[in-house]
């Protein structure tokens, strides 16, 4: 398809399967991270780093001009993945848990959304797809902080969807469920039987099939939706 696609988060875990899955379709895929580096089977499918910090406005704007320039065209697709965790019960939570979940996940999300309008607006096209989680849906104990922030996402993207639409830009959100990525494999077996266990079709995600549904959304095909909440679930968070 020939599009320029910024990935935040885009050198792990579902990023890394997001910036891939666009890398394959024939994009071209600026990995946007902290270390500013394109893991090598990105790379070898013409994929480049540009260094983020989403904490920072001043690195955001800069990582995504240095995409543009080194793609020599505007980004015409964006995806907010980068996000943290700090988890622990609601009174054992410190300020600094609070603000380092929030400020990345949420009012990172923010910043890119914000960058990437900038270059879209102009082009009266574009596609902004958020990553949340179902945590931001369905709550979880022990995840205040990353469940708020997940779904602040939500009111992000309804917001902007309804200032950009009439500029043919289109801004949602996936939502995955729990996903096999390094994060869930150190779990023990005992823990991962009881959370496949809540999980109507009894199975974690495969990231591709996440990055399968920020793929289509950004798309000709989802060209009319728009502020729309895509779970990729299992069937967990269902009626949330």
């Amino acid at each position: 398809m020939g599009r320029l696609v910024l990935v935040t988060g885009g050198n792990r875990g579902i990023g890394h399967a997001i910036a891939l899955a666009f890398a394959q379709a024939g994009d071209t895929v600026a990995v946007a991270c902290r270390s500013g580096e394109a893991p090598a089977d990105l790379a070898g499918l013409g994929a480049f780093g540009v260094r983020c910090d989403v904490t920072d406005s001043a690195s955001v704007d800069a990582a995504f001009d240095a995409a543009e320039q080194q793609a020599g065209e505007a980004v015409d697709v964006a995806v907010a993945n980068a996000g943290v965790t700090r988890d622990t019960l609601l009174l054992r939570m410190s300020d600094a848990d609070i603000d380092a979940v929030i400020d990345t996940n949420l009012v990172g999300a923010l910043r890119v959304t914000r960058r990437a309008a900038k270059s879209m607006l102009r082009r009266r096209r574009g596609r902004i797809v958020l990553v949340s989680s179902v945590v931001g849906l369905l709550g979880s104990a022990g995840q205040a902080n990353y469940a708020a922030s997940k779904s602040g996402l939500v009111g992000l993207a309804r917001s902007t969807a309804r200032e950009l639409g009439s500029r043919g830009i289109t801004v949602n959100v996936v939502a995955p469920g729990f996903v096999d990525t390094e994060m869930t494999q150190v779990l023990s077996e005992e823990q991962r039987k009881a959370i496949v266990a809540q999980v109507p079709l009894g199975r974690y995600a495969d990231v591709a099939e996440v990055a399968g549904v920020v793929r289509f959304l950004a798309s000709d095909e989802a060209a009319y939706i728009t502020g729309a909440v895509i779970p990729v679930d299992g069937g967990l968070g269902m009626g949330h």
